[in-house]
């Protein structure tokens, strides 16, 4: 999901020696989805192309958001199948299951002799669900159907967000748990505030942020695997490293402390709780949507100039197309699509009151306008 970007479009040789690397160090486990652009196709292409597929095992999802009928079923799993270049997947997903309800409705259309079928032939060898919902919703799910394993969302500032480690240690009694967003969307590494990277370094200098999120979760016996994401090849090296050194229980007490004293700084500063999975996105009117709550958050944790700062480039502020937070329409999509489940709308217009004041509208105004007459112009 998050592979080295360049222009928008992945950079297939920086992808390609973290994908060799980390096969090196021991990674086996590669988790994709349908639904995150390009990045099945990129899989695909670098497996094929280093002949490794029998090294590795393959996890991708079926787009439930997209998913309306039976056909359905098919016509995105052959389109995985193409796309990683391969003819079986090792561990499939229904990608952002939130409710019994949903799961009832694929029910009616028949995902269970389907998902039979697939397993009979050998198509899908494990077959699980990422879940996106309400901890109320999670153990209904979970013992709702036969799954082999699951995905929930889980680090040491969303203890008790959706399934939590109340739906942590129940999956866990049953089958392997795989963690994604153990960083937040990268927030837990490189976007904590100043007090609470102090806090880190005065318990442990050697460690970083990163490495103190990625440790809270191999603490814990019920964690199977950790979706981190890596986009460089420091940030490899480094999880690397540390899951190799982990074990169950390395926190005392004095360690757990340490996350509550940097949990108490987050809260005060973090406003809105997104992850930047961009789930959200495209926006109809061209909203940066996970651009706004960043540079938000980041007024209230590094101060207002950064916060600032950001806001303008990630919303390309003062540019003829503007992703301002203005542009909104309040049509809702972005809502429906929302895996935490953000007031997004009431987001947004919180962001503008607070990130532009009538002055900064004025002066984005009056640069879009001078761009798009000085581009009439050119055109001429």
């Amino acid at each position: 999901m998050r592979f080295p970007r360049t222009f928008g479009a992945i950079d297939m040789q920086k992808t390609e020696e973290l994908i060799m690397r980390s096969i090196e160090l021991g990674v086996n486990y590669f988790d994709t989805a349908w639904i995150y652009s390009g990045s099945e196709e990129a899989v695909g292409a670098i497996f094929d192309k280093n002949r490794v597929r029998e090294k590795i095992y393959i996890a991708t999802k079926m787009p439930l958001v997209m998913t309306k009928k039976h056909e359905d079923f098919d016509r995105f799993f052959d389109q995985s199948l193409q796309r990683l270049k391969t003819d079986y997947i090792d561990y499939y997903l229904l990608h952002m299951v939130t409710d019994t309800e949903q799961l009832r409705t694929l029910k009616k259309w028949g995902i269970e002799d389907w998902i039979a079928k697939k397993k009979k032939t050998g198509q899908i060898r494990q077959i699980g669900f990422s879940f996106h919902g309400s901890g109320s919703e999670f153990l209904g799910i979970l013992n709702d159907y036969d799954w082999e394993f699951c995905q929930i969302q889980y680090n040491y500032s969303d203890e008790n967000f959706q399934a939590g480690v109340t739906g942590l240690r129940a999956a866990a009694q049953k089958m392997p748990v795989v963690i994604m967003e153990p960083l937040l969307g990268g927030k837990l590494a490189n976007g904590l505030p100043k007090d609470a990277i102090k806090i880190f370094q005065n318990a442990d200098a050697n460690l970083t942020p990163a490495g103190w999120a990625l440790n809270w979760l191999w603490n814990q016996e019920e964690v199977t695997t950790v979706l981190s994401g890596m986009s460089v090849m420091s940030q490899l090296e480094e999880n690397v490293r540390l899951a190799d050194a982990a074990h169950i229980g390395m926190l005392g007490d004095t360690g757990k402390s340490v996350y509550a004293n940097v949990l108490e700084s987050v809260n005060r500063s973090c406003k809105i709780r997104c992850t930047g999975c961009n789930y959200c996105m495209p926006c109809p009117v061209g909203v940066n949507i996970p651009g706004c709550f960043s540079a938000y958050n980041m007024m209230y944790s590094l101060g207002f100039v950064a916060g600032m700062q950001q806001f303008i480039t990630s919303t390309g502020f003062t540019s003829e197309k503007s992703g301002s937070p203005s542009m909104c329409i309040k049509c809702g999509k972005c809502e429906s699509h929302c895996p935490q489940k953000l007031s997004i709308m009431k987001e947004l217009a919180n962001v503008r009151k607070r990130m532009e004041p009538w002055l900064i509208r004025f002066i984005g105004v009056c640069a879009r306008a001078f761009l798009g007459k000085k581009r009439k112009k050119t055109n001429v």
